[in-house]
């Protein structure tokens, strides 16, 4: 017996799809001309915004850098780093800014090379590793100056989201449900799309910013990705970025905006005996 079966495809091929008529949030200017000094653990960070540029001190430091900043909900933005082609192999670098109640959450990516990402995902777990090469590095800080307006509880790894089954409309053309399993697994499935009929099961943790609202990073094991949204589910939308090789060759990344229309279809829960 024959059976058809879809393709992957490359992170840049997978932009293409996706920005006809994207449901993305238009550029915030609500930071611009800030200097935020952020304190992660014992590294202190500033971070200085311009017009959709900025730069920042610490790890993978950059200075006067494209930058792609949006705001889901009032108060908190999004400041991820515009990684163009001929920068190659660029570091995912995204903040997550609550300025009211003086909270911060960093997130670095790193991609495997291409001859790692050759190797199996078999033969890394037999050898004990993740399925995985895909790296996300969450740091978790506190914003001192500006002094926030109404301080609040530190962002924080959150089970909010498992049970539920959403369906996420990024545009007229691309629809992706997800199953949260568990904290740290959960499935996507394109329903239609440059990916229709796709599905797999990843890694995953959620990060709880305010009520309702998650930052969701996921790292792909088959073609290596870094997904990393803001999940309002008060507004019932999404927005963020997907971060992965340009091409199967992995000489170069690819990182481009999403944004979605959600829907929570159903929720399970089961019983575990606990």
């Amino acid at each position: 017996m024959t059976t058809s079966h879809e393709q992957f495809i490359p992170v840049a091929a997978l932009g293409d799809g996706f920005a006809p008529g994207a449901h993305v949030l238009d550029p915030s200017d609500g930071l611009r001309g800030a200097t935020l000094t952020i304190e992660f653990g014992r590294e202190t960070v500033e971070l200085e915004i311009g017009d959709q540029r900025a730069g920042w001190t610490g790890a993978e430091a950059a200075t006067d850098v494209p930058v792609r900043i949006t705001s889901v909900r009032p108060g908190v933005y999004f400041v991820d780093r515009a990684i163009t082609e001929d920068e190659g192999r660029v570091a995912s670098l995204t903040f997550v800014v609550d300025v009211e109640r003086g909270q911060a959450t960093r997130v670095i990516g790193h991609l495997p090379t291409a001859a790692e990402a050759a190797e199996s995902a078999y033969t890394r777990v037999r050898r004990g590793d993740e399925p995985t090469l895909v790296t996300a590095r969450v740091d978790h800080g506190t914003v001192v100056a500006p002094a926030p307006s109404s301080p609040g509880q530190a962002h924080q790894p959150t089970d909010e989201l498992v049970g539920l089954r959403n369906r996420y409309t990024y545009s007229p053309n691309e629809q992706y449900e997800h199953v949260y399993f568990t904290p740290t697994l959960y499935a996507w499935h394109c329903i239609k799309g440059v990916e229709r009929d796709l599905a797999d099961v990843d890694a995953c943790r959620a990060y709880k910013i305010r009520g309702d609202l998650y930052l969701f990073p996921w790292r792909e094991k088959i073609v290596p990705t870094l997904g990393l949204i803001l999940i309002d589910l008060q507004q019932m939308r999404t927005d963020g970025k997907i971060y992965g090789f340009g091409g199967f060759d992995g000489a170069t990344v690819a990182n481009f905006p999403v944004g979605a229309l959600a829907e929570i279809l159903n929720r399970t829960e089961h019983e575990t005996g606990e």
